[in-house]
């Protein structure tokens, strides 16, 4: 099946089925003990969606605590600097509450949480945008929070460790295998299984078993929705090209499901980071395989055993073995491309932003910046809409240890 058989004006209503697959992708395979959980968490989401009350309060939230909407910004020095015509802008979930596009399903979770009656979130993270927006929204909501994150990540993002612990969270350290964001799932699920008629699981992506793919997926879709009113408001017109950074993909799910029944190129940027090597980079789309972990279906970086490879990227939130199951699913229809930008390119990237243009972006979106740069180029007209999803103070440490001022 290829993308111009798909109805994309009912494509949210059809994807995913009632059983959770975009295509053959997703699904839940979770044990037993868990699918009785998982139902609970399914039935109360279709629930809620559906409820004005529901749906009043998450837009109160929003305007009121959340700041929203995130502006569009244009970005008039980079666009000469690159110099063909081609404009480029940002939509900025920097300025979102908490510095990241994160809070906007964290915010969903934590009310789902509350209408089943439960009393603590649990939930891993990799770059701790995630860790954070839970951790905010628990203590909006009154709830506990517990944080699973890999020592790497835990000495990588030390900020956001802090910023955590403030708002309340138990930070739980994991040192199993490469100590990264894979790991801290692990761990996270093991102790959700023991723990789920007290808690709720609030995933960090659009990853996980059903209904977690399609639950964060429509809670992002704010920043797709509202970019192409705004777009359009703007310039009147819709962009050429929609870029987002992609690892587990919740950032760019909510981008892209504001434009998939519009003529517009959509591309998803995976981390490549020191190479094509297996170990060296963590495109799971451009080089991977389909394969099942942490109870989904999609396509996942394996190694010679047919487990999940060992990855690596210099941004934390991208550092996983395979990528959401709508992602696949986009990716075999061919609606999206989906590439790959190393670690330079982004280093550059990061600092061209924020000496061009005032804007310091986290480490994830200095990807989706460095290939609508690269993009940019390739074009003789028109303009590029990146999905700056959130902002670099958290990687600022590391970026000037690691590489220096440049």
């Amino acid at each position: 099946m290829k993308y111009n058989e798909i109805d994309f004006d009912t494509y949210f209503k059809n994807y995913p089925n009632a059983d959770g697959f975009f295509g053959k992708y997703g699904g839940s395979y979770i044990p037993p003990e868990l699918q009785a959980a998982m139902k609970e968490i399914t039935d109360a989401y279709f629930t809620i969606c559906k409820s004005s009350k529901f749906i009043s309060e998450l837009r109160k939230i929003r305007r009121e605590f959340q700041g929203r909407p995130t502006p569009i910004s244009y970005l008039e020095r980079l666009s000469n600097r690159i110099g063909t015509g081609v404009q480029l802008y940002v939509k900025r979930e920097d300025l979102n509450h908490t510095g990241a596009h994160k809070l906007n399903h964290c915010m969903g979770e934590a009310l789902l949480a509350k209408y089943m009656g439960k009393r603590k979130v649990i939930a891993e993270t990799g770059a701790g945008q995630h860790g954070v927006a839970l951790a905010t929204a628990a203590a909006y909501f009154g709830l506990e929070c517990d944080i699973y994150m890999g020592s790497v990540d835990i000495k990588k993002q030390a900020p956001n460790v802090a910023r955590m612990k403030i708002l309340g969270a138990n930070v739980i350290e994991v040192t199993e295998g490469l100590a990264t964001l894979k790991e801290a799932v692990d761990a996270a699920f093991l102790a959700y299984s023991k723990e789920y008629k007290d808690a709720i699981y609030c995933i960090g992506s659009v990853v996980g078993p059903h209904p977690f793919p399609m639950m964060v997926r429509d809670f992002q879709s704010v920043v797709g929705i509202e970019a192409r009113e705004q777009f359009l408001d703007m310039t009147g017109e819709l962009p050429d090209a929609v870029v987002a950074c992609v690892g587990g993909g919740s950032n760019a799910m909510g981008m892209f499901a504001g434009f998939l029944n519009d003529p517009v190129d959509i591309y998803g940027v995976e981390p490549l980071g020191r190479g094509p090597a297996m170990g060296d980079h963590a495109a799971s789309l451009q080089y991977g395989e389909e394969g099942i972990m942490h109870g989904f279906n999609s396509i996942m970086l394996k190694d010679e055993n047919g487990e999940p490879a060992p990855v690596y990227s210099v941004a934390s939130g991208l550092d996983y073995p395979s990528s959401g199951p709508e992602h696949a699913f986009l990716h075999d229809l061919g609606r999206v491309k989906y590439d790959v930008i190393g670690d330079e390119e982004t280093i550059d990237a990061f600092y061209t932003l924020s000496r061009l243009e005032g804007i310091i972006p986290a480490i994830e979106s200095a990807h989706a910046v460095a290939y609508g740069i690269k993009l940019a180029k390739t074009m003789g007209k028109g303009s590029v809409l990146i999905n700056l999803s959130g902002r670099g103070d958290k990687d600022m440490d590391y970026v000037i240890e690691t590489y220096g001022i440049r």
